[in-house]
């Protein structure tokens, strides 16, 4: 399985509203409960409205569209990580998933996934 290097820093944060956020931009997910709405976008472009925020975590996608049938790819990657003592903030989209780990911990994930036969690109 081939694993994508997202070129940037993220921020995962809350904000009050999506007013601050810049819906061109060509990255960011937004989460929206009835207890809050969150934000994950590149660190520079977070915006003025945060409520709460997490800076200096680095990202990784699954290339390709998964197939909903697929199971346990998400549960296999985390497992792997999980057991280097390395924590996760994932988030899924129609056509894959995404595995955010702090930066502290990028260079160990992307070399504890190699040498679990995942493909760096």
């Amino acid at each position: 399985m081939e694993l994508k290097i997202l070129p940037f820093p993220l921020t995962v944060c809350r904000v009050a509203d999506v007013s601050g956020v810049d819906l061109s931009n060509d990255f960011y997910f937004i989460g929206k409960t009835d207890e809050e709405l969150s934000l994950v976008c590149k660190t520079a472009l977070t915006p003025d409205n945060t409520v709460a925020r997490d800076d200096c975590w680095r990202g990784f996608r699954i290339q390709g569209v998964l197939d909903f049938s697929l199971i346990g790819i998400l549960a296999k990657l985390s497992a792997v990580l999980a057991e280097n003592h390395i924590g996760i903030f994932a988030v899924s989209t129609f056509n894959t998933d995404y595995i955010l780990v702090k930066e502290e911990n990028f260079d160990k994930a992307l070399s504890v996934l190699q040498s679990n036969g995942y493909t760096i690109c």
